[in-house]
């Protein structure tokens, strides 16, 4: 099994090579390395000519996180694809634990891990609310994005199945495809960490200033209007109407009061369709 690894970047020289690294060490190695450097302005692609002369460097304008992971995708020769976000690391049997398990499961082509959350630097506890989970998962997958880029290793005909990321979303684009993804596909969850998830830092794209629910309702207002079965629009339409409640709650306490009636009337129109 050859892997494509993709590293997506804009202005992370900083921790970058932490990156890196954790995929030079690992102990079943990648095919090739891509990292895309999405404009970066701080010398992240000079460094990597310089530093890492062995990766396949893209460099191209900034057009976001969903672009430059798609970019490497269509770059990608082989058939497996890993990301791994550039301020992430991968513990060292990462991907070799990975192809074990979907060698012993050879019908399943996509597969995520556990992963331990650094917070400044601080190992913290996963909250309950974030339990990850494999099989048929459309439906957990619904109230919040229990799959991180960094912890999977994908089969590159799902992307032709379903699509790429929507470059549309500058967030939330993960939570998008995730659940083009789990409406049609198993999906093996490996229980153990494989992963150092970095947070706490100001330039997260997760750190959004409209409220993480804005950007669900974005995407849920996109995809009940797609090919899914009616079960599942169904179960789309019950998670956004209760998002739109409690995005609806939020403007109201803020004062937002044309964004609180516009929520209002966009539940009455589901509710009377639900």
């Amino acid at each position: 099994m050859k892997i494509s690894v993709i590293i997506p970047t804009y202005n992370r020289r900083h921790t970058l090579g932490r990156a890196i690294q954790s995929v030079m060490d690992q102990s079943l190695l990648p095919a090739e390395i891509f990292v895309v450097d999405d404009g970066s302005t701080d010398g992240t692609s000079e460094w990597i000519q310089k530093s890492y002369p062995s990766i396949q460097l893209i460099i191209q304008p900034k057009q976001g996180v969903s672009a430059a992971r798609n970019t490497g995708i269509n770059a990608a020769e082989y058939d497996w694809t890993a990301f791994l976000d550039s301020d992430d690391e991968w513990l060292p049997n990462k991907l070799e634990k990975q192809v074990e398990a979907l060698q012993r499961n050879p019908d399943i082509k996509f597969c995520h891990s556990e992963e331990n959350w650094i917070r400044n630097g601080v190992r913290v506890n996963q909250k309950k609310g974030h339990q990850k989970y494999g099989g048929y998962i459309f439906e957990q997958c619904l109230d919040k994005c229990r799959i991180s880029p960094s912890t999977l290793l994908i089969h590159k005909s799902i992307f032709e199945s379903v699509g790429y990321f929507d470059e549309s979303f500058q967030v939330c684009e993960d939570y998008d495809l995730w659940l083009r993804i789990t409406a049609k596909y198993l999906v093996l969850y490996l229980k153990e960490s494989l992963v150092k998830k970095y947070g706490g830092h100001e330039d997260q794209l997760s750190n959004v200033k409209e409220g993480i629910e804005f950007h669900h309702i974005r995407v849920l207002e996109k995809l009940i209007e797609s090919y899914f079965s009616e079960k599942q629009k169904q179960s789309m339409v019950n998670m956004l109407i209760h998002k739109l409640n409690i995005y609806a709650k939020g403007a109201a306490k803020r004062g937002r009061t044309e964004d609180y009636q516009q929520s209002l009337k966009r539940i009455d129109e589901l509710s009377s369709v639900a």
